[in-house]
């Protein structure tokens, strides 16, 4: 038989199945490891009760006790004794049942609760199955002697999160990792689009793993989604599980509230700011806003990216070029102007750049908050720059004639170049060390030029360790891959083509979001 649903192992254990049904799921759970577990944490959670609940002893006279006790108050009316202790024990039943399950053993809640209500998902999911958002779907599908079953459903206008399981022929869960490239899972609404924002994730320990889809700006337009698991491996074994699983989210949009945030732009240190909306969701606080360059720092990073693409071709440059070009740092408040929410505490993010050079689309989601009036305060911008660093290095010199550069605050040198003695792609890299000034740095794009004048992009690496605060900055340790250069050269000349500044604001900008400001 199919393993049994939690619920029905749980009736099994109160001796509330038929015999005949009872008999068969005894069968089963002699021989199922997984189903074993289960019944065993049924039967403990069970003798806890009875043990908790045991009826004490009370003496004849204890009424007469209490009520004197009430007396400055006046004399009451004697209820029955027997009537007084049986409301007493029924009281006490009920506030144990209520709370046994999240505070007598955490362990076991989780585990009957199933994944969203457990400490394995962020805090906003945990409040959207405390919301009731859970559906339990079990749907199942089974090759190879193994199984894959997508269990529970948590949907919003913000994401779709699914929780499965991968268990053998004998019910005992197995690795949830999916990581062959072949496994393909997607999600279409309902009028045939494709929602493109996945991500999964496993964890150690745990019998879980789970699958969400963000849906970024597309939730308030979506009311149906199929989610379609084409999977080629599981645990290491080949094979075709195929799963559709309908998700509808029809009435979990009214749930959902959107705020549009009028009149909320502004210009700092050449970074355009236009606050579009909020989202308040079960699982996510949304922040939606947009940011871009002036035209004038536009045009400066446009005819830096025309000299470079003459001088390195258009294609390298296309690489290093692509990508935002500008963002924010900021914190929102609430009445008590404590701090709610702040990029440094992203629950996730997703970034979109525009087909206009420049302009950036920003969604950031936060655990959501109980706060009734929300202020957004500006910290920072970020804006990348192209620059004119050029370093010449000979790699044999270099012990006597080390190479540095020096740029608005960041010292870097230039420590060695190699060819790394393994790994199947050994291409040449540069190993720099040094100070920067702020962990918000970017350190931007490098392209490098060998002495038969072939250029290599640099695909850069590393680590900061921020160590104690000093005018000295950020100890960064960094190395460049030169992609494609398979033998160190007797010179090298190391372009450092943008970089990404942090420019903190000089006139404060705050603007009310919700509630009376």
């Amino acid at each position: 038989m199919n393993c049994p649903t939690a619920d029905k192992l749980s009736q099994f254990v109160d001796q509330l199945l038929p015999k005949q049904e009872t008999a068969e799921i005894e069968a089963h759970v002699q021989s199922c490891t997984s189903c074993g577990k289960v019944v065993n944490a049924f039967q403990k959670e069970q003798r806890f009760i009875e043990e908790t609940l045991q009826t004490p002893t009370l003496p004849e006279n204890f009424t007469d006790l209490v009520l004197d006790q009430l007396e400055p108050y006046g004399k009451l009316k004697k209820q029955r004794k027997t009537v007084w202790k049986r409301v007493a024990l029924t009281a006490a039943g009920v506030i144990l049942a209520v709370s046994i399950g999240a505070t007598v053993n955490p362990s076991f809640a989780q585990f009957i609760g199933g994944l969203f209500s457990s400490d394995k998902v962020d805090k906003g999911l945990n409040l959207a199955a405390e919301a009731g958002l859970t559906q339990k779907v079990d749907l199942q599908v089974e090759d190879q002697g193994l199984k894959f079953v997508v269990e529970e459903v948590i949907a919003d206008t913000s994401r779709v999160s699914l929780s499965y399981k991968v268990l053998n022929e004998n019910g005992i869960p197995q690795d949830t990792r999916l990581i062959n490239p072949g496994n393909e899972i997607t999600a279409i609404d309902q009028n045939g689009n494709k929602v493109n924002w996945l991500g999964t994730s496993w964890y150690k320990d745990s019998d879980y793993g789970y699958v969400e889809f963000n849906l970024h700006d597309q939730g308030n337009k979506i009311e149906k989604l199929m989610i379609q698991f084409s999977l080629v491996e599981l645990n290491g074994v080949k094979g075709n599980w195929q799963l559709q699983v309908p998700v509808d989210l029809t009435e979990n949009r009214k749930l959902t509230k959107l705020v549009d945030i009028k009149d909320a732009s502004a210009v700092h240190h050449g970074v355009e700011i236009n606050l579009k909306k909020l989202q308040i969701a079960p699982s996510s606080f949304g922040l939606f806003f947009e940011t871009s360059l002036t035209e004038e720092e536009k045009t400066k990073y446009e005819r830096a990216m025309r000299e470079f693409e003459d001088k390195f071709g258009k294609d390298k440059m296309d690489s290093l070029f692509r990508g935002n070009t500008s963002g924010i740092s900021y914190h929102i408040k609430n009445a008590e102007d404590e701090v709610i929410y702040s990029t440094r505490d992203m629950l996730r993010g997703t970034v979109e750049e525009m087909d206009k050079f420049g302009h950036t689309t920003w969604t950031h989601l936060y655990i959501p908050k109980n706060e009734d009036q929300l202020t957004f305060v500006l910290d920072g911008v970020y804006k990348k720059e192209a620059t004119d660093i050029a370093l010449t290095i000979k790699p044999k010199d270099l012990n006597k004639h080390p190479v540095s550069l020096d740029y608005k605050g960041n010292q870097l040198t230039v420590k060695r170049v190699i060819k790394p003695q393994f790994g199947e792609e050994r291409s040449v890299i540069i190993n720099l060390d040094g100070r920067i000034n702020s962990l918000n740095t970017d350190l931007g794009s490098w392209i490098a030029v060998d002495d038969k004048g072939n250029s290599y992009t640099a695909n850069l690496n590393g680590s900061l360790t921020e160590g104690e605060k000093s005018k000295y900055g950020i100890k960064a340790r960094l190395s460049l891959e030169l992609e494609g250069l398979k033998e160190v050269p007797d010179e090298l000349t190391l372009y450092l083509v943008s970089m990404s500044f942090y420019y903190p604001v000089e006139e404060e900008w705050q603007v009310p979001l919700l509630g009376e400001n």
